[in-house]
């Protein structure tokens, strides 16, 4: 066998070596961020399961609060929903900052009951919904941190020949709402 051919066939080998590390790596990249959707999901669900028993908690006391409660129900349920049927990931986040906005009001409820505040029941189950809301934010921010990753690996040249080859899509990155972004105005002179 000449030379020539012996270095084409090593190259050609080396190509194919190259392309199937490469693809591996986008797949492993690619699963890592489907992975932190998946965690997105289970700390929404948790937080979800939290809901009922914290509004059971806040009718004992504050049973005349009946549009605040309708409200949570129906943001939890709907949060529920997009869990359930699988729905696309910014879907189930706007469903869940929906229920968040409803939590807040309940709280703020549960804010004029001073015995409703003292009740073991209900810190446990606020401890439990901040434990939860700051392993959504993490979540949210490892999504975010994977996917931008993923994003990068399928831009740089040589990978974004496989990545193009093989259809590897780049994942869209959470944003904070607009409305979320700015400081709450605090007035102590009233």
């Amino acid at each position: 066998m000449p030379l020539w051919s012996i270095i084409i066939l090593i190259l050609i080998v080396l190509v194919v070596i190259y392309i199937v590390i490469t693809y591996n790596n986008l797949v492993r990249s690619k699963n890592n961020v489907l992975a932190a959707s998946s965690a997105i999901d289970v700390q929404l669900k948790r937080r979800n399961d939290l809901i009922p028993n914290l509004v059971e908690t806040v009718k004992g006391y504050a049973a005349h609060e009946k549009g605040v409660f309708q409200q949570v129900t129906e943001a939890r349920n709907l949060s529920q929903t997009t869990l359930d049927k699988n729905s696309d990931l910014q879907d189930k986040l706007a469903a869940a900052d929906r229920l968040t906005g409803a939590l807040n009001r309940l709280i703020a409820v549960a804010e004029a009951y001073p015995d409703l505040k003292a009740s073991t029941n209900f810190t446990q189950l606020m401890n439990e919904l901040s434990n939860t809301e700051d392993k959504i934010s993490y979540t949210r921010q490892l999504f975010n941190s994977t996917s931008a990753d993923f994003n990068t690996e399928i831009e740089q040249f040589p990978a974004n020949l496989i990545a193009n080859t093989f259809n590897f899509k780049a994942f869209e990155l959470l944003k904070t709402d607009e409305s979320e972004k700015s400081a709450p105005k605090v007035d102590f002179k009233s």
